[in-house]
């Protein structure tokens, strides 16, 4: 069983210390928590999808040169600053605010309407206990430039209270990104089934 946060039950565990907080900051205005979501802002963090002489990103070799690091440029804005992203192109970033969930409540981030129908989409999800600023992965599905403005409110986070705790913090391979502040490229080449898939293939071809 689980349960949607209304506003009520969000003013109530938001910054108020305890097992049970919801940690974000910075929250710079109580108008960022809606009904059932908290609108956070665009961080000032960017990496950019570039394109390169490789054909492709390669998962599995992890060379200097095809690895998803190869294919992405950092930058930076200033809070109020624009960030233009293009049609079609995929931008990491991450919000403004740091986000510490309890171990019975995870997070939904989907773009805020208004964005939305600018063609800017992103959809995620966040594990009970997570620590860190929370990753966007945002794409322009439109056909024309967008400007974002760093420190808009881009995208809102649903929280949802599970009946019971989930330890997310420890060692393994779901842990991939907890805690980061920055934007940070896929890691998909941790993925323990790639090596096994690939020995796989392998022994059929042999």
């Amino acid at each position: 069983m689980m349960s949607l946060l209304t506003k009520e039950t969000l003013l109530e565990r938001i910054n108020v210390g305890g097992a049970d907080q919801i940690f974000i900051e910075p929250l710079l205005s109580d108008e960022q928590v809606g009904s059932v979501s908290v609108d956070l802002r665009l961080g000032c963090d960017f990496l950019v999808s570039v394109q390169t002489r490789m054909p492709s990103i390669n998962l599995l070799e992890q060379d200097d040169f095809s690895g998803p690091e190869m294919f992405f440029e950092s930058a930076r804005r200033d809070v109020g600053d624009p960030f233009l992203i293009h049609p079609s192109q995929t931008v990491l970033a991450t919000t403004l605010e740091y986000v510490g969930l309890p171990l019975n409540v995870y997070a939904d981030i989907i773009s805020r309407s208004s964005y939305h129908r600018l063609g800017i989409s992103m959809t995620s999800m966040f594990q009970p206990g997570f620590r860190g600023c929370i990753s966007l992965e945002i794409f322009n599905h439109s056909n024309v430039p967008v400007q974002l403005t760093t420190g808009s409110r881009l995208v809102q986070a649903r929280f949802f209270e599970t009946a019971q705790g989930e330890a997310y913090q420890g060692a393994g391979p779901r842990r991939k990104y907890i805690g980061n502040v920055r934007p940070t490229v896929s890691r998909a080449s941790r993925d323990t089934d790639l090596s096994i898939l690939q020995e796989i293939s392998d022994q059929i071809k042999a």
